[in-house]
């Protein structure tokens, strides 16, 4: 049963939470790299061993949301199914195979006066996550935190609780197995709004705080937290297809980017289309589209050539709606569909399809973006598609880090000098 929480105690668990974190991370500072990946491993085989605990635990979840009326895209993010979880549980295993960059000399130095000056990688502490709905979450950031030497705060949204509790649990037990603090990995049991307003409050513990989830999450936690955020993306994505664009390829390319995951936010809400491939195009791609259930809101002229589309409204332009809705415009060049995507769009992923060098370079060079494409679907904007094992989330902002956040991005850097008796006069 979960417990009931007042502001008194939601303090006071994270308070206590925040205590044990900080005094795991002084253990993770130096474990050594083999460690870190036994417990990785370690918890991949408990995954997989209880994947059935996992999945009854999901369940309740899953009960809880339907009677609560969540539905589509949002429900779809809950789930863990054998799939699922067997996919956390390589993820896991991928972290652990990849080169690990704590303690990694960037540079070095020798300065005229003998001294060697140099910069390494070295973890941030405790990183904190708010995040909703994807259960996934809690996996990826344990595995990511842990082999950069982080320990880790995870506050989840109610509707996976019992998921969340379940998986800690068996990291937990990973930890304790192979030597380490179970407090490097804790989940936050009370998933009211205090709580995450709390956690915006914890600099004594928190070095750094990555929120998760829609706008509303995001835009509040930016906007009010004393600790050093990251800001992950809105994905408002736009795929453009040029005058100069190969259809089939184009086809293609906008059913997955819209289609094979809608919930997600590098799944394209908007498509660009140039005036000259627009007649033959349109009816092909909408057509294909449809089949696949998405609704079409269009402009003007997407309407008449494809007359089932409902009008677009200049809300449609700047809607995420993570959904199988797409908003399609009609563009008269290259230009005009840069400045549409500079207008409405939020920095995650842009997509160009042409068989033009010289519009994919232009489109390359000037879409100011995390994650800029040629004729390629923007549901790649993933840690485990860019070869990170997996992700703590996609950043948006240009300052540390941007894109996928993998390894090297939950690492911060130290200048190491080496002397050999030198005063400075």
């Amino acid at each position: 049963m979960l417990k009931y929480f007042t502001m008194d105690t939601v303090h006071k668990e994270l308070e206590e939470k925040g205590k044990i974190a900080r005094e795991a991370a002084v253990f993770l500072r130096t474990a050594p790299t083999a460690a870190k990946n036994e417990v990785l491993e370690k918890a991949a085989s408990l995954i997989m061993e209880n994947e059935e605990a996992v999945m009854e635990a999901n369940a309740r979840d899953l009960e809880a949301a339907r009677e609560a009326g969540i539905k589509g895209a949002f429900l779809d993010r809950l789930v863990l199914d054998a799939r699922r979880v067997a996919a956390m549980a390589e993820g896991l295993r991928e972290v652990a195979a990849l080169p690990d960059p704590v303690g990694e000399v960037i540079s070095m130095v020798k300065r005229p006066n003998g001294l060697m000056i140099g910069k390494q990688r070295v973890p941030i502490g405790v990183i904190g996550i708010i995040y909703e709905s994807r259960p996934n979450v809690t996996v990826d950031a344990f595995g990511l935190c842990l082999k950069t030497g982080n320990a880790s705060l995870l506050r989840g949204g109610k509707e996976a609780i019992h998921s969340n509790q379940a998986i800690r649990a068996l990291l937990q037990e990973a930890l304790v197995a192979c030597g380490f603090p179970e407090g490097a990995v804790q989940v936050v049991e009370d998933t009211s709004r205090e709580s995450a307003r709390a956690m915006m409050r914890l600099n004594d513990y928190l070095d750094l705080l990555i929120p998760r989830g829609g706008a509303g999450l995001i835009r509040t936690v930016v906007e009010n937290s004393s600790v050093p955020v990251i800001e992950t993306g809105v994905g408002n994505c736009h795929v453009y297809v040029d005058a100069q664009a190969d259809p089939e390829k184009a086809v293609a390319i906008t059913v997955n980017a819209k289609t094979q995951r809608p919930g997600v936010c590098n799944a394209a809400e908007t498509l660009l289309v140039h005036r000259d491939i627009a007649p033959s195009f349109l009816p092909v791609v909408c057509h294909a589209l449809e089949e696949k259930g998405v609704e079409i809101r269009g402009d003007k002229t997407v309407q008449e050539f494809y007359p089932p589309a409902r009008a677009a409204t200049e809300e449609d332009w700047a809607t995420e709606y993570l959904d199988l809705i797409l908003a399609v415009r009609v563009v008269d060049s290259l230009d005009e569909a840069i400045r549409h995507i500079g207008r409405y769009g939020t920095g995650h992923s842009e997509s160009i399809v042409t068989e033009n060098y010289t519009h994919a370079q232009e489109f390359l060079q000037r879409v100011d973006a995390a994650a800029v494409y040629v004729n390629a679907s923007t549901r790649f904007t993933d840690g485990y598609e860019f070869g990170f094992g997996a992700e703590i989330g996609i950043s948006t902002q240009k300052l540390h880090a941007r894109g996928p956040m993998g390894l090297t991005e939950l690492t911060t850097t130290k200048y190491i000098i080496y002397g050999s008796g030198q005063v400075r006069e």
